[in-house]
């Protein structure tokens, strides 16, 4: 059955004709609401700058998945304040569990129980939208009964599957600036900036031209974020770059009601949506994620030209 409505959904989406001119659309999208302290910023520092930030950028509306759990950290209480300001600038939240688990390591039932915990806490607060974003991604692509059963808990709560096309890494930027200011090593702000700037936009490109090759046209694209200092600080440039290569930022509802949102891949490939279909059964075999998605890669560039450490003293990326 599922294969069959796949097939479907599969064949709807190539027959639908290539827009005459180049559609890149891209919607932003923030994971782990709240989290804590960063290298640079308190959260209610970063908070306040990022509301800044996506207003300065003309971001119309971008999506906040939370995990309610969080403000039962030390870090985290008393933050709904600061939650309940993101939808007063006009953004959106959605669910990202309770407490973040790996939905490999918990097993289905325990796992939808988080689901509902968060479902409980974002239940008729203003701004919520009914999606699910899986914590790491995590669909337990390989443990079918497991993914299905998750599916199917989704479906009958009506529950849109958060999906992501686009991750712009920051995640891993986060950790790497965190360990080297820890350590005392000099950061290179512009090179960051420039490095994240990077990231994003060529996993964008690659995204698209996926798209187009695998799909015959241009869905809506969400990028992975984090609500991390690197997005307060640079999400202006980000944005800045992205439309120097023709995308427009598109609110986050515009992209959820792309025909690809219905989809449930049968794919070992579920961090990308796009690259899910791209994988399906019957598609031809291609490269599903950028280069620039390795976090060898990412490392070396880091140290290099963030870090500024001499190339012999970084090792060479795994082959």
């Amino acid at each position: 059955m599922i294969r069959t409505r796949l097939a479907l959904l599969l064949a709807a989406f190539f027959a639908l004709a290539a827009p005459a001119a180049a559609q890149k659309r891209i919607a932003l999208s923030f994971d782990d609401i709240p989290r804590s302290a960063g290298t640079f910023m308190t959260p209610q520092q970063r908070t306040e700058r990022l509301i800044a930030a996506l207003h300065t950028a003309g971001v119309p509306q971008a999506a906040f998945f939370i995990n309610p759990g969080n403000l039962q950290q030390p870090w985290g209480a008393g933050r709904e304040g600061q939650i309940e300001s993101y939808v007063r600038a006009g953004h959106v939240l959605g669910n990202h569990s309770f407490s973040h688990p790996h939905l490999s390591e918990i097993g289905a039932a325990a796992y939808v129980a988080n689901i509902d915990q968060a479902a409980a806490w974002l239940h008729g607060r203003p701004g919520y939208r009914p999606w699910f974003r899986f914590p790491y991604l995590d669909e337990a692509s390989r443990d079918i009964p497991t993914r299905d059963a998750v599916r199917a808990a989704l479906r009958e709560r009506h529950l849109q599957n958060g999906y992501v096309t686009v991750d712009g890494m920051d995640w891993l930027l986060d950790q790497l600036i965190g360990q080297s200011h820890a350590a005392g090593q000099a950061i290179d702000m512009n090179a960051l900036r420039d490095l994240y700037v990077r990231i994003l936009v060529e996993s964008a490109e690659f995204a698209d031209q996926l798209a187009r090759d695998a799909l015959g046209r241009q869905p809506v694209q969400v990028v992975l974020m984090h609500e991390t200092d690197i997005e307060a600080l640079f999400i202006p440039d980000a944005v800045a770059a992205l439309r120097a290569r023709g995308w427009e930022i598109v609110p986050i509802d515009e992209a959820y009601r792309d025909p690809i949102a219905t989809a449930e891949p049968d794919s070992p490939y579920l961090s990308s949506r796009i690259g899910a279909l791209a994988s399906v059964p019957g598609q031809p075999p291609r490269e599903l994620s950028p280069n620039l998605n390795r976090m060898d890669v990412i490392t070396q560039a880091f140290n290099t030209e963030v870090l500024h450490l001499p190339a012999a003293a970084v090792p060479a990326p795994a082959q």
